[in-house]
């Protein structure tokens, strides 16, 4: 399962990218917001960063101008990916630029039949958010569940990018599913990595290793 950054923060996603734990990232106008800074700039910034896809959103409602802003967005770099909303317009704008060979992410999915006409619109990728939800009353996974079943019954080709996750519980269903991607506030990625008897571990070790008064580095 591949690791996006749902970030705009570029610090966030250098320290990931130094770890080799990214393999791409998705922004959104709240993130953009959020970060305080021009949207081209970080966009241009974050591609530099990453060399696999990163998420970049339109904010127009029609297809016509979806077009010019995807023409736009799509100037700053190859692995650019063109986010649009999962919407009739939506869907037609993910039509035309998947048939011209640019990556489409088309989001705010919340139901398997949303997913279903993103893949029949040759989405590349299609973000089905199970946070908002969890915040509801229902459980997300079930949709992800779901979505797995269509995908695998036609051999769909577009990867299901699982979005709004909010803890590492989220991570580890999605990839016991089988989602293609997920992606996450750097804080839940890192969350990840902790566990109580690894610190402990860690701990031992270098208490009886102190005792015996050598250095690696001495030598």
């Amino acid at each position: 399962m591949k690791f996006f950054a749902d970030t705009a923060e570029i610090d966030e996603i250098r320290e990931l990218a130094d770890a080799g734990l990214l393999d791409g990232v998705t922004t959104n106008p709240s993130l953009i917001a959020k970060s305080g800074r021009d949207f081209m700039e970080v966009t241009r910034e974050i591609c530099d960063l990453v060399d696999g896809p990163v998420s970049a959103e339109v904010v127009a409602l029609d297809h016509a101008t979806m077009m010019k802003e995807a023409e736009t967005l799509r100037k700053i770099a190859d692995n650019v990916c063109i986010k649009v909303p999962l919407t009739i317009e939506g869907l037609k704008t993910c039509r035309k630029l998947t048939d011209e060979g640019t990556m489409v992410n088309v989001t705010l999915c919340f139901s398997a039949n949303q997913a279903l006409l993103a893949a029949k619109a040759g989405a590349t990728f299609v973000s089905p958010f199970v946070g908002r939800h969890d915040d509801n009353g229902v459980d997300g996974m079930e949709l992800i569940r779901d979505i797995r079943l269509i995908y695998d019954n036609y051999l769909f080709d577009t990867e299901i990018l699982v979005a709004s996750v909010r803890h590492v519980t989220h991570v580890l269903e999605s990839a016991k599913i089988g989602a293609d991607v997920m992606t996450a506030p750097p804080k839940v990625i890192k969350a990840l990595v902790n566990h109580t008897l690894t610190d402990k571990g860690i701990e031992g070790f270098l208490k009886d290793w102190q005792s015996t008064g050598q250095s690696i580095l001495a030598n």
